[in-house]
Order: C-alpha cells, then sequence, then structure tokens
C-alpha cells in the first residue's frame, strides 16, 4: 500500500505551512503535528488508517528537518557534523553534532558549543534587488568595508587573514577570514556571503582568538559547507 492511499477518508491534512515545519491546524480535532481525525470516524479501520498516517507525517517531518534533503549532502556528511538544510529560505551548512541551536537575535539559523558558547555559527539574509554577489562591488572592497564598518564595533581593530571568490553549483561567494581586537577580547571568524533567491545570506562561524589555532580546521569545514538552494 503506498502512503497516499492511506489519505482514504479518514484523515484530513492541513496544507498551509508557515516558518520551517509549523503545520496550520483545523478546527477539527487536532494533533501536534497538524493531522487531523474527523469527529466521526468509527470504524477500526479507519481508526487504524488515522494512526498510521500521524505516524507517518511525524516521521516524514523529521526526515525532512534532519536527513540528506539537497545536493550539498550527496557527498556525506562529515563524521561528527550533522546537516543543516533549509529548504523554505535557501540554504545549507553543516555545524558539530555536538553543538546546540540558540536564537541568536536577528538571525534565521545558530548553533554554539555547549560550553564554549563564543565558539558558534550563525546564518541571516536581509532583502536585496541585486542578483550576484559582483553587484556588491570588488571583493576587496565588499570585504574590508564589512569587516572594518560593519562587523567590527567601535572599539576593535579588524584584520583580515584571507579573502576568495567561489563559485559552487553556478553561485558566487565571497569568503574570508578575519580577527576583530578589542582591549579585553579578540575573536577570530570564517565568513561566506552570497547572493541568491532576492535575499543577501550572511553566515559567520566564529570562536575566541586563543582558542583559533586549535579549531580552526574544525570549524573551517563548517564554513566551506555553506551553500545557498535554490526556492
Amino acid at each position: 500500500m503506498s502512503v497516499s492511499s492511506l489519505s482514504l477518508n479518514c484523515v484530513s491534512i492541513s496544507t498551509t505551512i508557515s516558518n520551517k515545519f509549523n503545520v496550520a491546524y483545523s478546527n477539527e480535532l487536532t494533533r501536534p503535528n497538524g493531522v487531523t481525525c474527523p469527529r466521526d470516524t468509527t470504524s477500526n479501520e479507519e481508526k487504524n488508517c488515522c494512526k498510521r498516517q500521524l505516524l507517518l507525517l511525524g516521521a516524514g517531518v523529521l526526515t525532512a528537518r534532519l536527513l540528506p534533503a539537497s545536493p550539498l549532502l550527496a557527498e556525506g556528511i562529515p563524521k561528527n557534523y550533522e546537516a543543516f538544510v533549509d529548504k523554505i529560505d535557501g540554504y545549507s551548512y553543516y555545524y558539530p553534532s555536538d553543538w546546540i541551536d540558540f536564537d541568536y537575535i536577528g538571525h534565521d539559523s545558530a548553533f554554539k558549543d555547549r560550553y564554549l558558547q563564543l565558539q558558534n555559527v550563525r546564518v541571516r539574509f536581509i532583502p536585496t534587488d541585486k542578483k550576484d554577489i559582483h553587484d556588491l562591488g570588488p571583493m576587496e572592497e565588499v570585504v574590508n568595508n564589512l569587516t572594518r564598518r560593519v562587523y567590527a564595533a567601535p572599539n576593535q581593530v579588524a584584520d583580515i587573514l584571507d579573502m576568495q571568490e567561489r563559485t559552487i553549483d553556478g553561485k558566487n561567494y565571497y569568503f574570508f577570514e578575519y580577527i576583530l581586537t578589542s582591549p579585553n577580547f579578540s575573536s577570530a571568524s570564517f565568513a561566506s556571503i552570497a547572493i541568491a533567491n532576492g535575499r543577501y545570506y550572511t553566515m559567520i562561524v566564529g570562536a575566541n582568538e586563543r582558542r583559533w589555532k586549535r579549531f580552526r580546521n574544525r570549524l573551517k569545514v563548517v564554513a566551506d559547507s555553506f551553500k545557498v538552494l535554490d526556492i
């Protein structure tokens, strides 16, 4: 029996989805995952059908959220990393499997080390009428402006360690590594920016500068994995 055949008269499923896997509920008997069973369901066959559909949809939501869902993952997820794929907002990346998600103001997604909380990755995007990263200007000019005037606080000094232009699946990225130094603290980060889907995407992964040498290669896997997806 195919999955689609389970919908025979026993359930109605809301098709309105907002954000990421937030399912709109109907006025019938609603389950947390958005599956509804009509109130007049009486036969054992119909009840069993509802139960099967609930289980399948629940598994489907988990699969969509956690398992490979784009060409990004075709080569396999590196050991000790997990994949974050946002097909709604159009981007994906890897993050260390022992990190946890958290709310980072102004960002769409973020993960951090459980114990070293300054070690984290975050992604944000803003609307733009630009079509490609080149429309922002030459790489050197764009990277210098971002690190020194946007990322750095007034009491911080920005040092750019490296910058590269990359093309992945026909989309262009500016990728750079930099350090922000203040009187009492320094941080080091990788950043990757791209334009797609009418959005200007920014991904930053960083750590305390004192730990950068030790964790740099691990964090570079995260930075290198960032991709924007067509939506």
